[in-house]
């Protein structure tokens, strides 16, 4: 599991279209760290309350703190700009087209602090802001295995090397299911309880076909074959039929395994000559399905014998 280090200029550079940002000052500060997936509105350092003030995060600047600027004269604004840069802040965000003046822009030069403007209006950026700096700052990993989306099942499936992942993928795309990723899947913990599964941006849309080579699944299959996200709901694992030593044929007990600390359901699939292996990992995901509906088929039939014993019992 990974947490790295966000910069502003990561921040901008990935969300810069979509957050409508504009660098209008401090470029030089680009390489500034933001230490906290969330934003803050300064308006109380800016009318000089400096005793609590969340420096570790993006500023936002909105209507009301631009209005209480405009209306500080030119040797206060020069102090309060002076205080907010000192502080060491990440960047400071005009929101609604707002345009800084120039005292603030020749401090947050000085200081060499990002100083952005935005077209949107000042609660809809935060909004996405926080969203996009959460994503950001969550644990991310990566697992190997192909990951298919299955009727809204995220599943990767894992195995060695020449035991027939990327046939049984094949298989399961050809009925109409989606890729999420082949070989490698990136995996990132969201809100500390969902695994998003994605796929690295070189090779997504492609996947490996051995004794065929790279195929563009997209452009084969149809733009419905590909998923560019989908939560990790199951882990299949395909082992050779002689590597497994005891198969589970009741499927009571439901294994587990770990992905950055979350546990999520784990099926080995035994493989041999003759097993259709995307069937196996279709009725996996089917099975999945239902017992996140509350419904485990397997129970049902212990406590059906379990009952019917109990009743012979009796007798």
């Amino acid at each position: 599991m990974q947490r790295d280090l966000v910069t502003v200029e990561q921040f901008y550079q990935k969300h810069a279209e979509a957050l409508q940002l504009k660098l209008v000052a401090g470029e030089i500060g680009l390489k500034r760290v933001i230490h906290e997936p969330t934003v803050n509105r300064p308006g109380l350092v800016l009318a000089g309350f400096t005793k609590y003030f969340a420096c570790r995060r993006v500023q936002v600047i909105g209507s009301a703190e631009a209005t209480f600027l405009k209306s500080l004269s030119k040797e206060v604004l020069r102090q309060r700009c002076t205080e907010l840069f000192r502080r060491k802040i990440p960047g400071l965000v005009f929101c609604r087209k707002i345009n800084p003046d120039q005292l603030l822009i020749e401090a947050a030069n000085q200081a060499k602090t990002p100083v952005f403007k935005s077209g949107l209006i000042t609660m809809k950026f935060i909004n996405l802001a926080t969203l996009a700096l959460e994503l950001m700052f969550a644990p991310h990993g990566t697992e190997m295995g192909s990951m298919v989306d299955i009727l809204g099942v995220g599943v990767i499936i894992r195995g060695e090397s020449g035991i027939g992942k990327s046939e049984c993928v094949l298989e399961l795309i050809e009925r109409g299911y989606s890729l999420v990723a082949d070989d490698v899947a990136k995996v990132t913990l969201v809100d500390g309880r969902e695994i998003i599964g994605t796929c690295p941006p070189m090779t997504r849309d492609h996947m490996e076909v051995r004794g065929i080579g790279i195929i563009n699944v997209a452009a084969m299959f149809g733009v419905k074959s590909i998923r560019t996200e989908k939560r990790v709901d199951l882990v299949v694992t395909l082992k050779a039929w002689h590597d497994v030593e005891d198969v589970d044929r009741l499927g009571i007990q439901e294994e587990k395994v770990r992905i950055l600390g979350i546990e999520v359901p784990h099926i080995i699939i035994p493989v041999r000559p003759g097993r259709n292996l995307a069937r196996l990992v279709e009725v996996a995901a089917f099975q999945t399905k239902l017992r996140i509906l509350g419904y485990n088929p397997a129970k049902e039939l212990d406590e059906r014998l379990i009952a019917r014993m109990t009743g012979h019992t009796h007798q």
